[in-house]
């Protein structure tokens, strides 16, 4: 047996991570909800308006992480699909800083967090709109 093979770790990479979490995400609103999500930037909006209802609703954060993290995935998915970006698992120093396994990695090589980014979003509201975190990350990724 390969030694690679046999030591590999049981938790998919964050190229497999990513995509299985936002489409489960795109799944749960379809089922529960009734709302499609087309993976565009514009659908981020939408996106933005299910986090404040849940927001408006109060349910506490750490009982919706994995929703929210989910949301964060969509994110994600929608920047690898928009503008090339790239799943990638964070080393441990990005981890301590953004307090997730992965995110994704722009072109110009920096490395985002909208797994965070949108639980950031339940917990401060519209400042932290994941619509604009697109556009900033996109438009930053231009630069």
């Amino acid at each position: 047996m390969d030694q690679q093979v046999a030591h590999a770790p049981s938790v998919p990479r964050a190229e497999v991570r990513g995509p299985r979490m936002a489409a489960d995400a795109v799944a749960t609103v379809r089922e529960g909800a009734r709302i499609r999500l087309d993976y565009t930037p514009a659908s981020l909006a939408l996106v933005d308006r299910i986090i404040d209802g849940i927001r408006r609703e109060g349910p506490p954060e750490e009982a919706l992480l994995p929703f929210l993290t989910g949301f964060g995935a969509y994110t994600g998915q929608v920047l690898v699909r928009g503008i090339g970006a790239q799943w990638v698992d964070f080393d441990p120093a990005q981890r301590d800083i953004f307090g997730q396994p992965f995110g994704i990695r722009t072109r110009d090589g920096r490395v985002w967090n909208p797994l965070g980014k949108a639980v950031k979003r339940y917990r401060n509201g519209a400042e932290d709109s994941l619509r604009l975190f697109y556009l900033s990350v996109a438009g930053q990724a231009l630069v």
